[in-house]
């Protein structure tokens, strides 16, 4: 008697519970990198703020960019687009998180309550948008890597991604471009459209299925 044994696809593994299970782990990780982020940045400030929220801040976007097309090993749209599906579950998760657990540890600051208008919901919204788009955009890149390389480039598209964003973040800031300003907060916004720019900057020349 003999049972079947279902392999793991080598590309756009989009099985639905592979997908609710990495949301899991990546929205874990990114409420434990964004917990931190929370704790500590009232406790410290000037360079050593810039270097620990810095670093933070990067290992969060490389984790969110990286892990869901990774996960899902994308090479068309079923992948990417299951990259993405990866990264709203894990917004879920960080909506629960945040809800059951920093909301009522009272982890925001009252900054937090003054952008929003009183409220701590406001972000979430927001952040079901980013924490989609980031996966996706990053999904397309490793994509187009393996389209013409053979095998993805994580550490280009986080590299990538980084430089963009401190350009577009300068170029925001020199213009004066209302709210830019040398500093995390910039920087963190300037890496969406530095994503979209390195996800169409790889498209070029390359077939999609």
């Amino acid at each position: 008697m003999t049972s079947a044994v279902q392999a793991t696809p080598t590309a756009d593994h989009t099985e639905l519970r592979h997908l609710l299970r990495s949301g899991v782990r990546l929205g874990v990780l990114q409420s434990v990198l964004i917990g931190a982020f929370a704790v500590l940045q009232p406790r410290i400030e000037g360079a050593t703020e810039l270097v620990v929220l810095g670093l933070i801040l990067v290992v969060g976007i490389a984790a969110t960019i990286v892990l869901p097309g990774t996960w899902t090993r994308a090479r068309t749209i079923e992948g990417i687009a299951g990259a993405a599906a990866i990264g709203l579950t894990a917004t879920v998760v960080f909506m629960l998180i945040d809800v059951s657990i920093f909301q009522t540890a009272g982890i925001w600051t009252n900054r937090w309550y003054e952008i929003g208008g009183g409220s701590n919901w406001w972000y979430h919204p927001v952040w079901w948008m980013v924490g989609t788009f980031m996966p996706w955009m990053g999904a397309w890149v490793l994509s187009n890597q393996a389209a013409r390389a053979g095998a993805p480039n994580p550490a280009v598209l986080v590299i990538g991604t980084v430089l963009l964003a401190l350009v577009v973040m300068a170029a925001a800031a020199t213009l004066k471009v209302p709210g830019a300003a040398f500093g995390l907060g910039t920087f963190g916004v300037a890496v969406l459209p530095a994503l979209a720019i390195m996800a169409a900057a790889t498209s070029v020349g390359v077939r999609r299925s």
